[in-house]
């Protein structure tokens, strides 16, 4: 028994069959002192506290994070699951915490998350995940392009394969930098807290892993449009290793005036350009 009472996690993934299933991007942590790193690493973030907050997390499997989680004193927790089968091995922490653990099961991606935690009673959001490796980009994509800015999360706290946490956190110049780099530090700062070993998981990935924290930061007068900045993102990467003079003119007009526009040169290639400079393209684009 562990310091919660509950069984070791090994024993949970035993009894309740849990093979982790790669459809679903599966691999289960079971050392809990590495999950209570996760959430003190979570501490803080976004300016606040983790036992005044209701944490949101997708993907819990057997729970080593759910628990970590819990241990740590947030006042609630909404996990959105998958697969039944670890649905069912969650209610062993429900007991465990009454009133403190909401389980859904179901597609993370298809979830609208303010309607599943409901009341938040004026306490802050915090995600808090090891996301699946098959949904975990699309997920950050889905939580950073929210209409309305600031979210109403107030910190990202997410485990990636350690080469997607390079890009997000990635600087211009770099083999890393691309769409996801802009993306990630358009809205948010990012950073890489720790890496996380193969060994740690059940079934062992082929990939380092790594925690990445994120806090969204309040948008300026000069930000672009999302919508405007992801498709000259898009069209600018899409062909990184072209001039941005020919690369651009997949948005179906004469870039050169908005290059001109922003200050870029348009002999420069997508890689070369800072967060800032494509938030000034975008708006010269946008007219």
């Amino acid at each position: 028994m562990y310091e919660d009472g509950l069984r070791p996690l090994r024993d949970v993934i035993s009894h309740f069959g849990l093979d982790a299933k790669k459809s679903l991007g599966q691999n289960f942590l079971t050392d809990l002192n590495l999950t209570g790193k996760i959430v003190r690493s979570a501490e803080g973030l976004g300016g606040t506290d983790l036992k005044d907050s209701i944490v949101y997390e997708v993907g819990p499997g057997p729970g080593a994070l759910t628990r970590a989680i819990l241990m740590n004193g947030a006042h609630r927790v909404v996990a959105v699951e998958m697969d039944p089968r670890c649905v069912e091995a969650q209610k062993e922490i429900q007991a465990a915490y009454p009133g403190k653990l909401n389980v859904i099961q179901g597609d993370a991606l298809e979830m609208n998350e303010l309607d599943l935690i409901g009341d938040t009673e004026g306490r802050p959001i915090k995600i808090i995940a090891n996301l699946p490796y098959n949904v975990g980009t699309a997920l950050l994509v889905k939580w950073l392009t929210t209409d309305q800015w600031l979210p109403w999360y107030s910190s990202l706290t997410l485990m990636f394969q350690k080469e997607v946490g390079e890009r997000i956190v990635a600087a211009p110049r770099t083999k890393a930098y691309g769409r996801l780099s802009v993306l990630g530090q358009y809205r948010a700062k990012a950073k890489i807290m720790f890496d996380v070993p193969a060994r740690a998981f059940i079934p062992p990935p082929k990939v380092t892993s790594c925690i990445v924290g994120l806090t969204p930061t309040p948008e300026q007068l000069e930000t672009p449009q999302q919508k405007v900045l992801e498709k000259v993102v898009y069209a600018a990467f899409n062909q990184r290793r072209k001039m941005l003079r020919t690369s651009l003119k997949a948005l179906g007009k004469d870039p050169l005036p908005y290059l001109a526009a922003a200050g870029i040169p348009q002999t420069c290639r997508a890689e070369e350009l800072t967060v800032e400079d494509f938030c000034r393209l975008a708006h010269a684009y946008q007219g």
